[in-house]
């Protein structure tokens, strides 16, 4: 068995219970925004703006260092 296809489809399945768990409408507030949306998507959302962003400063601090 090729244990790569293994390890999606048990990735995949356990992404479908996530999203099927996480329904919830969840309303949020910053400043004068209001946005309502799946508990899931902002979750996803929230996770994809942190490695962006640990992803542009590690490449920011990362090539400071390898000048010195």
């Amino acid at each position: 068995m090729n244990y790569k296809l293994i390890f999606n489809l048990v990735l995949v399945g356990l992404l479908v219970i996530f999203i099927i768990q996480n329904v919830a409408v969840v309303e949020i507030r910053f400043l004068f925004w209001k946005v309502s949306m799946s508990r899931s998507i902002m979750i996803f959302l929230v996770l994809a703006v942190g490695i962006i962003t640990g992803w542009m400063l590690r490449s920011r601090f990362g090539s400071e260092k390898s000048r010195d």
